[in-house]
């Protein structure tokens, strides 16, 4: 059947960016589970940027992020309930909410930066170092073909595993 959203071109580019970083993010998840690390994989720039900072209010991590205040209010929701954060009020305006890492969230964002985030960082970059020269959409094909020809958890193996 034909791929509606890679036949449409520059039309469906948005739901193509869409499709490509749901996929991206479902690979690295993937990866995480190979690691032993019990994180959502789109929790972790937020996690990095958190830590980051040590404290941030939710305004400032809106702002890294670059997405909406309500946005951010909604993954901070999500990240207390999964008891990956701390939210305080400010002692000066009771409207503005400190955000901290746990202590457990902490050790594991230690060790994904460490062990972890380096090898997506390579996997990725392994995927996009053939796409120096041609149109967006030729990229984007490449990088989903990549992803089709050797998925990210392969891509990120630890030293010790065997290619599958």
């Amino acid at each position: 059947m034909e791929d509606v959203v890679k036949a449409k071109g520059y039309l469906t580019l948005g739901s193509r960016f869409r499709r490509l970083g749901e996929r991206l993010q479902a690979e690295v998840q993937v990866m995480a589970g190979h690691y032993g690390l019990d994180l959502p994989s789109s929790l972790f720039t937020t996690m990095h940027t958190i830590d980051s900072h040590g404290t941030i209010t939710v305004g400032e991590l809106a702002q890294a992020l670059g997405i909406s205040q309500p946005g951010v209010t909604r993954t901070i929701s999500q990240m207390e309930k999964l008891g990956l954060v701390t939210v305080k009020p400010s002692k000066e305006d009771r409207r503005v909410r400190h955000i901290a890492l746990t202590r457990k969230c902490k050790l594991e964002v230690d060790r994904a930066s460490t062990e972890f985030w380096p090898r997506v960082e390579r996997a990725v970059a392994e995927i996009c170092e053939p796409l120096k020269r041609g149109g967006l959409l030729d990229m984007l094909s490449a990088i989903e073909g990549a992803l089709d020809e050797k998925p990210l958890a392969q891509r990120g193996q630890r030293k010790t595993e065997k290619a599958k």
